[in-house]
């Protein structure tokens, strides 16, 4: 019989943890920076998968380079930690908000076979995107 020990975190423990990272992300990507600086309100579309590209992630955000080290870091709870999302393959910028989430929804609905070749139109060998920001 196999016990199981629930592991009681300390709340400053699990905060200082979160801002060593933060501060390594910063370090890491000095975009952040610059982007959380900015007052020109930019929206980007995105998609994620894993190592094998066979699992999407279709999400927006304000502010990419964090969202990306949030889904790196696996700060983000769900699907994109559970399947290992961590590879931008795809991405659209826009300065309105409305239209994001409307893209947004409309990628989720499209068949698979079309965000493929999304992806192949703008990034044939599927490389990891965030590498280059």
């Amino acid at each position: 019989m196999i016990k199981k020990h629930r592991v009681m975190l300390n709340p400053e423990t699990v905060m200082l943890n979160l801002v060593l990272n933060l501060i390594h992300g910063l370090f890491q990507h000095p975009k952040l920076i610059i982007t959380s600086m900015s007052n020109d309100k930019q929206y980007y579309v995105y998609i994620l998968t894993n190592k094998s590209n066979n699992v999407f992630y279709i999400g927006v955000t304000n502010n990419l380079i964090r969202r990306l080290f949030e889904h790196k870091n696996k700060l983000v709870e769900g699907f994109t930690k559970k399947y290992n999302l961590t590879k931008l393959v795809y991405f659209e910028v826009t300065n309105d908000v409305r239209s994001a989430i409307s893209r947004e929804k409309q990628l989720k609905n499209w068949h698979r076979e079309w965000k493929i070749n999304l992806i192949n139109q703008s990034n044939p060998g599927w490389k990891d995107l965030s590498e280059q920001m």
